[in-house]
């Protein structure tokens, strides 16, 4: 990763550490699941002593003075959320497409070939030749400047805002060869 995160929001907060956890020995430790907040990266967070995380809490995750993180355990995958993690998950990245808007909007202004068959805009779902033919007519037009303009000016393409969800969703899944939104 080239750059950190800064901020993650609360998928899950396990208050008394992962059920499934058998270690008599050990103290269970409180862990929180959360995504990161500009590159989609899943991780596992541990909070600081007596500190209790909300779903969808923002949380500061970057260098320095961490007000309610003690440390970042690491990423985790897709598999290992909770149920509750798993259930929040379209509907954070949902909020974070419509917090930075310009970023995703962008992405179809500057998208470009993969190679001689296939396109980068054909990498979400719903998009296939004739919407992407459509996008590259529009865009010599200017660049969109909002989902709305992007909508108006394409006839019949999917909802952007939840197509890139679902592209988020399946970049998180790891199986996609090409990433577009997510960090590895």
């Amino acid at each position: 990763m080239t750059e950190k995160e800064e901020y993650a929001i609360i998928l899950d907060f396990l208050k008394h550490g992962y059920p499934e956890d058998s270690k008599p020995l050990h103290k269970k430790m409180p862990v929180a699941q959360a995504i990161g907040e500009t590159h989609f990266v899943l991780l596992e967070l541990v909070p600081k002593p007596e500190i209790f995380l909300q779903p969808i809490e923002r949380v500061y995750i970057g260098e320095g003075k961490r007000e309610k993180i003690h440390h970042i355990i690491g990423k985790i995958i897709p598999s290992k959320l909770t149920q509750t993690a798993q259930n929040e998950l379209p509907f954070v990245i949902k909020e974070l497409i419509l917090k930075n808007p310009d970023k995703f909007i962008n992405f179809f202004n500057i998208a470009g070939p993969i190679n001689m068959r296939s396109h980068q805009l054909e990498l979400l779902p719903g998009i296939g030749k004739k919407h992407m033919l459509q996008i590259l007519d529009a865009r010599k037009d200017g660049n969109f400047k909002s989902f709305i303009d992007l909508k108006t000016r394409v006839a019949l393409i999917p909802d952007p805002e939840k197509t890139i969800t679902k592209r988020i969703l399946m970049e998180l899944e790891g199986n996609e060869k090409y990433t577009i939104f997510v960090e590895k």
